[in-house]
C-alpha cells in the first residue's frame, strides 16, 4: 500500500474561493463600463486585481500551500512567472519603442 496522500479541498474552500473571484472580476468590470477612473488608475486597479486573482487561483484551487516536503511545483512556479514577466516586460518594451520611431 502506497503512503501517498491526495490533498483535495473542501467544499468550504472551494465557494469561498469561487466568490473571490467572481467578486476580482466583477470590480474592474463595473469600473471600466461605467468609466469610473481615467485610464492610468484603470490599468493599476485592473492589474492589482489581476494579481489578487491569481493569487486566489493559487491558494484555493491549485493548493499550492499543500504538502510538506520539496516543493518543486513551487520552484517551477517561480520559474515560470520569471518566464511570463520577461516575455511581457519585453514585448512592452518592445512595442514601446516601436510606436515612437516614425
Amino acid at each position: 500500500m502506497s503512503q501517498h496522500q491526495e490533498h483535495h479541498g473542501s467544499l468550504k474552500a472551494y465557494t469561498i474561493g469561487f466568490i473571490f473571484s467572481i467578486v476580482l472580476t466583477i470590480i474592474p468590470l463595473v469600473m471600466v463600463l461605467n468609466h469610473w477612473l481615467s485610464r492610468g488608475p484603470l490599468s493599476v486597479i485592473i492589474m492589482g486585481m489581476a494579481v489578487l486573482q491569481f493569487l486566489v487561483q493559487l491558494f484555493f484551487f491549485m493548493h499550492i500551500k499543500d504538502g510538506e516536503k520539496p516543493r518543486y511545483n513551487v520552484m517551477a512556479l517561480i520559474l515560470g512567472i520569471v518566464f511570463v514577466i520577461t516575455i511581457v516586460a519585453g514585448s512592452m518594451w518592445i512595442m514601446t519603442f516601436n510606436s515612437q520611431v516614425q
